[in-house]
């Protein structure tokens, strides 16, 4: 089987004889690209004589990973050549970079420091922790889901927005636009069952009973999406935690959620082990936050880390060299 820089090699040199014949005139650009959590080789054909001004990047990691499971070269560039033509069909229109336009819908999302170190040296964030804040601008919310960019510092230059703004604007738009929701894991599994069809009565028989402060709890927002960032909300952890009388150990289970727990139901150190353990084996490496576990103290009402563990990175990698990591002590 190819290895992959020989693949990527022979994808940008035969992906547009996979393409329709008005996309051959185009030119085609490899380039390494920052996501969340890992770099990505994105393909992306440029047409500056088209009205649309947005051109879909598509990535030839994901084209390789199909590789590898056919094992057919031309089927696996065939496919993410027919994904290139679907994107451009369904590609939106560029909005204008104006700042009447921008400024509701600016909103955080929460990533890894450690392990997005490269990717936060381009954009506006603010350290929380072991964790970063970084901030979308949101274009669409519609049935179909929510369409979004990163805030970069040349869109934010255009924006002319600094880091403290960007914050003070996000602080109302992330609230309004995807409100922070806290649920118990039996009712997200009872809302699982009766979407597939079970009656209520009969979802809530199967779960049976638990008390409250051995519960585990979900905090998000009202779309699923990027819903760790809920977990800064302090006045929604204050309430659970006096719900459940004793402060909260939070487990980050994916940047798009985080889990609560009452601090009496077992050891910080071991609920890291658990998450990392989780991350490693059951989660996407672009939707891992951290492997770290946080402590809520109700009385203070102060979030901050319960576990200072050696494995910062999300991908396995030890981080070299090793790190003296201090937990940040607010005032």
């Amino acid at each position: 089987m190819m290895k992959y820089e020989i693949f990527k090699e022979v994808v940008a040199d035969t992906f547009k004889d996979y393409l329709p014949e008005q996309y051959r005139s185009m030119d085609l650009r490899v380039e390494s690209v920052n996501k969340v959590n890992r770099m990505l080789d994105g393909i992306t054909l440029v047409n500056t004589g088209v009205d649309k001004n947005i051109s879909p990047t598509i990535y030839i990691n994901d084209m390789y990973d199909h590789y590898k499971l056919c094992n057919d070269l031309k089927e696996a560039i065939k496919s993410g050549a027919d994904r290139m033509v679907k994107a451009f069909s369904i590609c939106p229109e560029m909005p204008k970079i104006e700042l009447s336009e921008a400024k509701d819908n600016i909103v955080f999302q929460l990533v890894n420091t450690e392990q997005n170190r490269e990717m936060l040296a381009g954009i506006p964030h603010r350290e929380f922790q072991d964790l970063a804040v970084i901030y979308r601008w949101v274009v669409k919310v519609d049935a179909e889901g929510i369409q979004s960019t990163m805030i970069r510092n040349s869109l934010a230059e255009q924006l002319g927005l600094n880091e403290e703004q960007l914050f003070k604007l996000a602080v109302e738009n992330t609230r309004r636009l995807f409100p922070p929701v806290v649920k118990s894991m039996n009712d997200v599994i009872c809302e699982m069952f009766v979407k597939d069809g079970m009656p209520m009565e009969v979802a809530e028989m199967m779960i049976g009973e638990m008390p409250a402060d051995k519960m585990m709890y979900v905090i998000s927002n009202d779309k699923g999406i990027n819903g760790a960032i809920s977990m800064l909300y302090e006045d929604k952890l204050h309430t659970l935690a006096m719900e459940l009388e004793s402060d909260l150990y939070i487990l980050p289970s994916s940047v798009h959620e985080v889990i609560a727990v009452s601090a009496e139901m077992g050891d910080p150190y071991e609920l890291a082990e658990m998450v990392s353990e989780i991350n490693m084996d059951q989660v996407a490496l672009e939707e891992r936050l951290s492997n770290q576990v946080y402590h809520y103290d109700k009385d203070l009402r102060k979030l901050s880390l319960a576990t200072d563990t050696p494995n910062k990175r999300l991908d396995g990698i030890v981080a070299e060299p090793p790190m003296i990591y201090e937990t940040k002590q607010s005032r």
